[in-house]
């Protein structure tokens, strides 16, 4: 292919003795601001798109595409003085909408619909928390896919605004309402120059108090720690209102210290009752003084303990629910009963305890898959939880804390029968002999070897859990099957299984995944030259590294917003949270395996590479595009085969989150086009 000219600097420098060519760091100046890297970004696009505007099947993915997006999804419905918030989204909007009903089953209205805020849709509600007397509501705006948020404040009685609008926020709204509903505890950063906003690395976050109808300027800063700049905070005000808990974190190790402000107190004066960011804690709920726990403290896959607050300033853990050979991922104290979510090969099961730890009959799940929410109040009788499997849309059910039944509250109306569609679990060896599960799914009836997607993430102790995809599943209507591998250095088999795949083990990711692939190949589930390979930020990484690895492997490659320069990722944005998976660039022996498997810096010449298009946005200020920009510049200037090698560069589009349907569906739509053409998936187009 004739792709455009990248510049090329001279640029190497020295580090622990190796000389480390850099020739497209100018590619990491900000697009908004740089017009040589704007012009660059406009022509890779217009290679790009010319080549994916040939490809046979694009047409027949957007518009099937575009109608398996096409059904009614409802949220997660949040119960707040006695009114009932969720997010529905009748099929095609770009943006889901706020709705709020003032009883169960009665109508809902409409509270926010963010759909008109911007002419492209990008504009998008990203989250919302009400007040628990559910008169007001705090939501926040995220624009362009930016992980910047403006925070502001809804009156739900009138749906007007009440004028107050906090900024500063990063990531998420974090925050949590005073339980008098006289305003709310959040956590922000600093400001930081607009030229600088997308990419300087933050710092200095705090967490502070906004009394409504007062402007930011007078908020009452609550807790910080100059001394250690690189800690963050996150407020939560336990449901007596009684106690502000407050979690501080380093890096995105689950490895908190936890701090206690008494608001009964004017003063809100603060002790910290758990020292040294050593392990996980997050709290299940308390009753008095007696607080219950989730924490890997003596508990590699998590356990339930009590700890006493009022007994000392130090209190200690008491064992309440022992660890499992299930990875605990979370508890809660609803309608006086414990509900805690378990992990079992990477699929939900949901188990009932009473508060002295006696275990009761678990919550029976529709199938195998993923259930997620369980959240309330100590003495709510319901919650409300989401199901979803690989075939299964989401459902949302609504549960009987007493009884543990179940029954839908919202289910959609589908264009496909999930019937269809074959869902198994198998397990293979790794290189090193490590038993790695891995979800297989394709149309039942299929046989012999098939085009194949694999994808897998590998990295922060997050596990790959069954969900539902609208667009795999035009992938799979084509004939073509879908493979997750769950690898080492997520989260599916607790801390050793985080442990197995980051920092000096990271290789142990790349492992597995490869021997995934190899599986699928050997089992006739693929064929050789049918494995196209996706995955998104660490998964990006994950796909850069082993296509460096082993090309020949697969037919194509989808690494997505992937983190491409490991000798420089800690210098931009949410970067220097990554140590704790990455290690650090600057510490020598960090610095060798990072080197060693650095996308970027490992493209050799050669050798045959697989079809690559990577994909990014201008917005993304969590893994910045500088990374995909550098490393689709080094591909396209190796001698490594004739196969295309392309940037798809999104515009007024972030990380991920917040992305209008029709950006999602044209993506899946190329990105899928694109693997078809080089695993063979022959596209129907009846």
């Amino acid at each position: 292919m004739a792709y455009p000219e990248t510049r090329r600097e001279d640029l190497v420098e020295e580090q622990f003795g190796i000389a480390v060519a850099d020739p497209y760091r100018w590619l990491e100046n900000d697009v908004r601001n740089d017009g040589e890297v704007a012009a660059w970004v406009a022509t890779q696009n217009a290679v790009t798109d010319a080549y994916l505007a040939g490809l046979p099947g694009r047409d027949w993915f957007r518009t099937r595409i575009r109608q398996l997006f096409d059904y009614e999804r409802f949220g997660l419905p949040q119960k707040k003085g006695g009114r009932y918030f969720y997010m529905h989204n009748s099929g095609l909007q770009n943006q889901a909408v706020l709705f709020v009903r003032d009883q169960l089953d009665g109508p809902g209205r409409v509270l926010l619909d963010p759909n008109g805020w911007s002419e492209d849709g990008a504009t998008a509600l990203s989250e919302w928390i009400p007040s628990d007397n559910g008169e007001h509501l705090l939501y926040a705006v995220q624009d362009g896919g930016s992980d910047w948020r403006v925070a502001r404040v809804l009156d739900v009685t009138t749906g007007r605004e009440t004028g107050d609008v906090v900024h500063g926020m990063k990531f998420t709204l974090a925050a949590a309402w005073a339980k008098d509903g006289s305003g709310f505890f959040y956590s922000r950063y600093p400001e930081v120059a607009e030229a600088e906003k997308f990419q300087a690395p933050n710092a200095n976050h705090k967490i502070w108090f906004h009394r409504l109808g007062t402007p930011q300027s007078a908020d009452r800063l609550v807790y910080e720690t100059p001394a250690a700049p690189s800690h963050s905070h996150y407020a939560q005000v336990t449901d007596d209102g009684h106690w502000l808990v407050i979690t501080t974190s380093e890096g995105t190790d689950d490895r908190y210290e936890i701090t206690l402000a008494d608001l009964n107190d004017p003063a809100w004066p603060t002790r910290t009752i758990i020292h040294g960011l050593n392990h996980h804690w997050s709290l299940a709920g308390n009753i008095g003084t007696r607080f219950y726990w989730t924490t890997n403290n003596h508990a590699p896959r998590m356990r339930v303990v009590t700890m006493d607050i009022g007994a000392s300033e130090h209190p200690e853990p008491h064992a309440l629910i022992p660890e499992d050979k299930a990875t605990l991922e979370g508890a809660a104290i609803v309608g006086h009963v414990l509900v805690a979510s378990y992990l079992v090969d990477a699929r939900t099961e949901i188990r009932r305890y009473a508060l002295d730890g006696t275990r009761l009959e678990p919550v029976a799940l529709p199938g195998i898959g993923t259930a997620s929410g369980f959240g309330g109040e100590q003495d709510d009788p319901e919650t409300f939880y989401a199901f979803t499997s690989f075939n299964e849309p989401t459902t949302i059910y609504r549960l009987n804390i007493a009884t543990g039944e179940s029954a839908p509250w919202a289910a959609p109306k589908l264009l496909f029968d999930p019937a269809d569609y074959h869902v198994e679990q198998r397990f293979y060896a790794s290189k090193d002999g490590t038993r790695v599960p891995m979800f297989v799914v394709r149309k039942k009836g299929l046989t012999g070897p098939a085009p194949t997607l694999l994808y897998a993430y590998g990295g922060f102790n997050i596990p790959l859990t069954p969900s539902f995809s609208s667009s795999r599943i035009a992938w799979m209507e084509q004939g073509g099957a879908v493979a997750i591998a769950n690898i080492r250095g997520g989260g599916e088999y607790g801390k050793a299984w985080h442990d197995g795949g980051r920092l000096a083990n990271k290789q142990n990711s790349f492992d597995d995944f490869i021997a995934a692939a190899e599986y699928l190949i050997a089992q006739g589930i693929a064929g050789a030259g049918q494995v196209a390979i996706q995955g998104g930020s660490n998964g990006g990484l994950l796909v850069g590294a082993v296509v460096n690895q082993r090309p020949e492997l697969f037919a194509a490659a989808l690494p997505a917003v992937g983190v491409m320069d490991m000798l420089r990722f800690d210098r931009w944005t949410a970067g220097r949270y990554w140590v704790d998976d990455y290690g650090r660039p600057s510490d020598e022996a960090d610095f060798h395996r990072l080197y060693g498997y650095s996308p970027y810096h490992n493209v050799r010449g050669g050798r045959a590479y697989p079809a690559i298009l990577v994909t990014t946005a201008d917005t993304d200020d969590r893994v910045v595009p500088g990374h995909s920009f550098k490393y689709t510049a080094a591909l396209q200037a190796a001698e490594i085969g004739d196969k295309p090698h392309l940037a798809r560069i999104e515009t007024r589009a972030g990380h991920g989150s917040g992305k209008p349907t029709d950006k999602v569906i044209e993506e899946a739509a190329d990105i899928w086009a694109f693997a078809a053409e080089w695993t063979g998936l022959a596209v129907k187009r009846g």
